[in-house]
């Protein structure tokens, strides 16, 4: 025997409440996380984004380090697995969208 169980056989004995809290801490984990892992989640390899990127892999293995990048950087790399960038600034009061990076043209000017 190997000792090793389905994740739902390892949970069918949690109360209701106790599966909120797996699904909320679940839901939490995905709602923030590192560029790798997130491409990880898309199923994308680092050389697959760096084709639709038109860049090498070690490339895309860079920008995923880096702490600081330029939003044009970091919406390609979304928009490279299918998704979209939005920049959210986060109040008390409410959340505002922030627009002024919402299109940028080929010259890099923002509009």
């Amino acid at each position: 025997m190997s000792g090793r169980q389905a994740f739902d056989e390892l949970t069918k004995g949690f109360t209701p409440e106790r599966r909120a809290r797996v699904d909320a801490r679940k839901a939490e984990l995905r709602a923030a996380m590192p560029l790798h892992e997130l491409r990880q989640a898309r199923a994308m390899t680092q050389k697959a984004v760096g084709d639709a990127l038109k860049v090498k892999q070690p490339a895309v293995a860079k920008l995923e380090r880096r702490a600081d990048m330029y939003v044009s950087n970091l919406r390609a790399y979304i928009e490279a697995m299918g998704g979209r960038l939005n920049i959210v600034a986060e109040f008390p009061q409410r959340s505002v969208v922030i627009t002024n990076f919402s299109t940028v043209e080929e010259d890099g000017e923002n509009h």
